[in-house]
């Protein structure tokens, strides 16, 4: 078991850069269709297109445009919350019973990119498959969501366009992790295993080619359950490992699109200095920088050295180094406006590691003595991580601050 210590929680912005061909439009102007849009994409699909086998958007990025959700947070609202779900595949759901059973009334007339009917057979398919019901008729081969549903006792589709969830307890939020990215329903007539080749969604784009290494090209679905969308014929994901790379394809317009995450206060600067037209704009995300200790192993099983860690690094000066202040400083959960039930500042400040940066350190240095590390036993810490641009950022601040 790894245990884990949360440095910052969530970033307040992060900046998405597009590249528009004139001025930017006016919010009442109407879309022009046509066009393909090449996005910018990190890394080349590390599980492909199965979303509920990963737990990371350089997945779920590329291969939403294929799927759709029962639900999903209104893409119009800056923060994600009950209050701002709206209708996906799922016209409309009330819940019954006191919050134990959450019946959804799902649209008519959806096709699958291949032509067969979307029913509420293909919703039970995918969340029994994900809760590994007994009754379950597929089975993932990893599964990072299981513990999403395990309030879930039961799933029902009475007839093809009604199901229901049935849990165990009132969960209110339950609704919330079916608007996330990170659930949309398969079909029941496609093997889930066939997702790490291909896709076949009900979302408003059909993938037309997957060349590793170097992009995700889709088309217009043309039997889109939302009259006159999508408004582009399609969508292109180019694959740029290099951060330089990537900043230099968006600026001399290769790329229409950034990565979630990917623009930088500074890049940003560089970008605004050397395309005037370039549009930014600022978007919450929901995302922890995490350092993960091994409790099992030596030295991390020692609660001392694991408290002396925490204690060592200034999170504060890691959201001004890495982030520019774009990002929060978080405990276990998110503090307003992002989350409701975090820590006050005042209060997170008073923990150990949080409030004064030159004690903690001094503090740590005693831990790490009386764990029989000091100067002539140097502490020796090795740290793994993705090698992607924002990961070794982490990494390296982190690294500086030990």
């Amino acid at each position: 078991m790894t245990k884990t210590r949360t440095l910052t929680l969530g970033s307040a912005a992060i900046l998405i850069a597009l590249l528009v061909a004139g001025p930017r439009p006016a919010a009442s102007q109407t879309p022009k269709p046509g066009g393909v849009l090449n996005v910018m994409q990190r890394e080349d699909l590390p599980q492909g297109f199965t979303i509920h086998e990963t737990a990371t958007i350089s997945v779920v990025w590329p291969a939403s445009p294929c799927f759709i959700n029962l639900v999903q947070f209104d893409p119009m609202k800056k923060l994600e919350s009950l209050d701002t779900i709206v209708g996906d595949l799922a016209e409309k759901w009330s819940w019954q019973d006191n919050y134990r059973n959450l019946v959804f009334f799902l649209r008519k007339n959806v096709k699958w990119h291949d032509g067969a009917p979307f029913t509420s057979r293909d919703v039970k398919y995918t969340f029994d498959m994900v809760r590994e019901a007994k009754d379950a008729t597929a089975k993932l081969r990893i599964n990072p969501r299981k513990d999403w549903y395990v309030n879930v006792d039961a799933i029902e589709a009475p007839d093809p366009h009604t199901v229901v969830f049935r849990l165990k307890r009132p969960q209110p939020s339950l609704l919330m992790m079916l608007a996330s990215g990170y659930s949309p329903v398969y079909p029941a007539h496609v093997p889930a295993a066939e997702f790490r080749t291909r896709c076949v969604g009900t979302g408003p784009f059909k993938l037309k080619e997957w060349r590793k290494g170097e992009f995700v090209e889709y088309v217009k679905n043309p039997d889109y359950f939302v009259k006159g969308r999508p408004y582009l014929d399609g969508l292109k994901y180019v694959v740029i490992a290099e951060r330089g790379t990537r900043t230099a394809a968006l600026q001399a317009g290769r790329l229409d699109v950034s990565f979630p995450g990917e623009t930088t206060v500074s890049i940003a600067e560089q970008l605004k200095a050397g395309v005037p037209r370039m549009v930014f704009i600022d978007t919450g995300q929901n995302v922890n920088d995490n350092l993960l200790l091994n409790t099992k192993k030596p030295p991390f099983d020692n609660p001392k050295v694991r408290r002396a860690i925490s204690m060592a690094i200034d999170r504060r000066a890691y959201v001004k180094a890495v982030h520019q202040g774009s990002a929060i400083v978080g405990a276990s959960l998110a503090p307003k406006p992002y989350g409701v039930w975090g820590l006050l500042e005042k209060d997170l400040n008073q923990l150990p590691g949080y409030g004064k940066p030159a004690e903690d350190k001094a503090r740590a240095k005693k831990l790490l003595a009386e764990a029989g590390f000091a100067s002539g036993n140097p502490l020796k810490v090795e740290i793994k991580t993705r090698a992607i641009a924002i990961y070794v950022d982490f990494s390296s601040v982190v690294i500086n601050e030990l």
